[in-house]
């Protein structure tokens, strides 16, 4: 095969497996996100911008629509909610008076979080990866 016509097969190839990961990120297959970037803020206070270590969040959290939960650090949540709307998974749930929020990109995986609390809340950025 000559250069021209190997470099056309791998243009191919590597289209057909960008549309084989558009649309992963459906809801059918357990995913691990990893967090990029938080904001942890409480009533009254300047949020403290930082990483999930800086405000005591796990860095990986795994979503598992089978088992319909959500687990980091050995904990889990359950998934009480999910929905599928213009390329956007959401999920949502609640657990010890806090209440989670996440959007997770169908083509791309990116996510973000929100967790609210009494008095307190967390905003979330990272990016998941399908296992």
């Amino acid at each position: 095969m000559n250069v021209i016509a190997r470099h056309a097969a791998a243009l191919a190839f590597g289209a057909l497996a960008l549309q084989a990961v558009a649309g992963d990120f459906d809801g059918t297959r357990p995913f691990l996100c990893s967090v990029i970037d938080t904001n942890d803020c409480a009533l009254g206070t300047p949020c403290i911008h930082g990483i999930a270590e800086d405000v005591n969040l796990p860095q990986f959290v795994k979503v598992d629509f089978k088992a319909k939960q959500i687990s980091a650090r050995g904990r889990t949540a359950p998934i009480q909610n999910s929905n599928r709307s213009n390329g956007m998974l959401m999920i949502q749930g609640e657990q010890d008076r806090r209440a989670f929020s996440l959007t997770v990109a169908e083509d791309t995986g990116a996510f973000v979080a929100a967790v609210a609390g009494d008095g307190e809340g967390f905003m979330v950025f990272g990016a998941c990866t399908l296992y």
